[in-house]
């Protein structure tokens, strides 16, 4: 089966995944650093390989993918420069193979991969509304050459941001990106030819269309319980983060014709004008886009989740849930504290979100993470909607920074291949210093971290 990095396209893989503090670009929730809910049972590090030093100036996502017996990891070194790294799962020796891009001081320049029905390895990253940056192995499951293909389609690739690899409704190999810039953007899906080793457009037109005056900030597409593709987003309207506003959704069997929630046809693309509306939330209102995520519950039914200012100016998490063909928005949380953000290019985050997901019979979880709170598992009823439990949440990686350098900060990205070995999951860990709105810092930097790839055991 394709191994591909999926935006959570399949709801399970949240049990992998732990809650953390971290940095993330405001336009993005970069690749692997997500805030999700931990399996039951405990966890431990049982092996951790050295990968190689890194650069650790500014945070910026890098990839781990496990594909049958081989593992891959791309990542910026000790010079900036992207670079591959292969292994076989039994061996603590990795190859690895210099790729002619380097890294500025965007965080949004994150690295992702994919690998197809056929072996080859697709790899994008390092843009920023740049032109289109993509390799692909010569060879099957061999990192030794990779072709520098340069474009994909041949239109729409020189403002490319976001890029995202996913499977199709029959394992083909799907990429999303964002044409345009924050305010102004397309949401464009192409689709490959395994046979023909060629991309084409998978809709004729933008799925997302901001008409020169918006763009989406998209969470999905998410495989849901129920066989279909779930989307939700928010649009925004300039840059600034604050300009946030109306998280929306739309549904589809195959990723080719997209529905409301009531089952109406949407032409696309979807603007504004004809986007479903879950919660009407006005610009400078609490909401940002690295923290809107589709769940579902025991029932089936797709939750949004997002925080927004209450009624006295405190951010607080809100649930906003399919009931009987109405969305109804619940509010979670009790908070004393306003997370007020503005401006443009990458901030640091003082609260993370996970989707929900069932925890039980009649019970929904979801994690958050907040800078004055701390990290938590919240369990829910889902009748009421009202916590049940709040508890704080554990990681089995230790998240004090080995280095002494101010400022530094234990970052990871998951697996998002699969592993073949029952109750195992791989990780990525690394330290670095946290975003810096996309400039350059001024004086001393930290020395290299090395990046490890840390295995982990459910007991």
């Amino acid at each position: 089966m394709t191994s591909v990095l999926r935006f959570r396209k399949d709801w399970e893989n949240e049990l992998r995944k732990t809650a953390v503090i971290i940095t993330v670009c405001m336009c993005v929730l970069l690749a692997g650093c997500t805030f999700s809910i931990a399996a039951a049972g405990e966890e431990c590090v049982v092996d951790k390989i050295d990968v190689a030093p890194v650069w650790s100036g500014h945070s910026v996502g890098f990839c781990l993918l496990t594909y049958g017996d081989d593992q891959f990891a791309t990542f910026y070194d000790k010079d900036r420069q992207m670079t591959l790294a292969q292994r076989k799962l039994n061996e603590r020796t990795w190859k690895l193979t210099k790729l002619p891009q380097k890294v500025g001081w965007d965080s949004h320049n994150y690295i992702t991969m994919a690998v197809d029905n056929n072996g080859y390895l697709h790899l994008c990253g390092n843009m920023h509304v740049n032109p289109l940056v993509y390799f692909r192995s010569k060879k099957p499951l061999d990192i030794s050459e990779m072709i520098n293909v340069g474009h994909m389609v041949g239109t729409q690739e020189e403002h490319v941001t976001y890029p995202r690899f996913m499977n199709g409704p029959n394992t083909e190999l799907i990429f999303t990106y964002r044409d345009g810039k924050s305010g102004s953007g397309n949401q464009i899906y192409n689709v490959y030819n395994e046979k023909t080793q060629s991309w084409s457009r998978l809709l004729d037109k933008p799925l997302i269309d901001g008409e020169g005056k918006r763009n989406a900030y998209i969470d999905g597409p998410v495989l849901g319980p129920d066989g279909w593709y779930h989307m939700c987003w928010v649009w925004r309207d300039t840059p600034d983060c604050s300009t946030n506003h109306d998280p929306s959704y739309t549904k589809s069997p195959d990723m080719l014709h997209w529905y409301t929630s009531a089952g109406k046809l949407l032409e696309l693309p979807i603007t504004y004008e004809t986007a479903e509306i879950v919660d009407h939330v006005p610009v400078r209102d609490g909401l940002i886009n690295s923290n809107v995520r589709i769940g579902f519950d025991s029932q089936k039914r797709p939750i949004i989740t997002y925080h927004k200012y209450d009624k006295d100016g405190n951010t607080q998490i809100y649930d906003a849930r399919l009931e009987s063909g109405v969305w109804k928005t619940h509010r979670i949380t009790d908070w004393k504290y306003r997370w007020w953000f503005e401006g443009g290019r990458s901030i640091q985050s003082e609260i993370g979100l996970s989707a929900v997901m069932p925890y039980g019979p009649g019970k929904i979880a979801q994690t958050f993470s907040h800078k004055k709170y701390g990290s938590k598992r919240l369990v829910i009823d889902e009748q009421t909607m009202q916590i049940v439990s709040n508890t704080k949440t554990e990681s089995a990686i230790i998240r004090k920074p080995e280095g002494n350098f101010p400022g530094l900060m234990v970052k990871t990205g998951n697996d998002i291949g699969k592993c073949s070995e029952d109750g195992v999951r791989y990780m990525l860990c690394w330290e670095t210093l946290g975003a810096n709105y996309d400039k350059p810092r001024e004086g001393e930097m930290p020395p290299p971290s090395m990046l490890r790839v840390y295995k982990i055991k459910k007991s």
